[in-house]
């Protein structure tokens, strides 16, 4: 079986405007691996949601190659991908008179069609959703009562519905307080080790992933990936330089950013 969940060669990605072909990163080689949790860090703006979607299949790829369980994306069909790939992203959703559990249902669309009426394998799958981001006391609620973090669990519980090996989430913990933030990072990479999930988020809460990730992706505006686990990344001094900011010392010993207050 597959380890390479996704893999991507010489990968170009960007979009148009303005009739033109916007660059926003080029080049780029990487691997996920089955079961991992990969977060994307990098400055606003140097492309992290663009890669995602190109990854997801949302928005074309300029250049280069990107393989799903060694298959190259171009392959797939939209409903191969949807039953592959769950994205969960930072835009609310405007539904209203849904309660949780309907919302979390239509995760399984990609099996029933938009409009297909649950049968009761599926509802037993939502359930089971529900159990593992464990939600139960909101499965009644109406969506728009949700705050923040409760409305995150339930985009994730929505797909696990999904049945997708592969989860990617643009920036997940954005607006949460701390204690939602840990909660939810926790959660992922529970998944990964408990439910096989593949995850790959994008996040700027770089003290938070680098006590829980296992691998991390740091996206430069030289067009460039930096690819390691939180200790090699510490050790050979990528996230030091990486997240350079004056008045601010990166301390190795426990990968903590320390405001030098003089």
């Amino acid at each position: 079986m597959e380890d390479k969940a996704i893999e991507i060669k010489n990968l170009s990605i960007g979009y148009k405007a303005n009739k033109q072909v916007k660059l926003v990163s080029a080049s780029l080689y990487s691997t996920i691996y089955r079961s991992e949790l990969t977060c994307l860090l990098g400055a606003n703006g140097v492309g992290k949601s663009t890669l995602l979607r190109t990854l997801a299949g949302f928005q074309p790829k300029l250049s280069g190659e990107i393989f799903i369980w060694g298959k190259e994306i171009a392959f797939y069909s939209n409903k191969e991908i949807s039953q592959n790939i769950g994205i969960v992203l930072t835009e609310k959703l405007n539904v209203r008179d849904l309660s949780v559990t309907e919302l979390i249902g239509l995760g399984r669309s990609p099996y029933t069609g938009f409009w297909g009426k649950l049968n009761k394998t599926d509802k037993i799958i939502v359930k089971k959703a529900i159990t593992l981001v464990k939600i139960e006391d909101l499965a009644d609620r109406s969506v728009q009562t949700l705050s923040d973090g409760e409305r995150q669990k339930v985009m994730i519980a929505k797909a696990l519905a999904q049945e997708t090996p592969i989860i990617y989430l643009d920036e997940p913990t954005a607006f949460l307080d701390f204690p939602s933030k840990v909660e939810i990072m926790r959660l992922l990479h529970r998944l990964t080790r408990q439910n096989n999930k593949t995850i790959f988020l994008s996040t700027h809460d770089l003290e938070l992933v680098v006590q829980i990730a296992d691998k991390l992706w740091l996206m430069g505006k030289d067009n460039k990936i930096q690819v390691g686990s939180p200790e090699e990344l510490t050790i050979n001094g990528q996230l030091e330089k990486f997240f350079q900011c004056e008045g601010v010392v990166f301390d190795r010993k426990t990968g903590l950013f320390i405001i030098d207050k003089e």
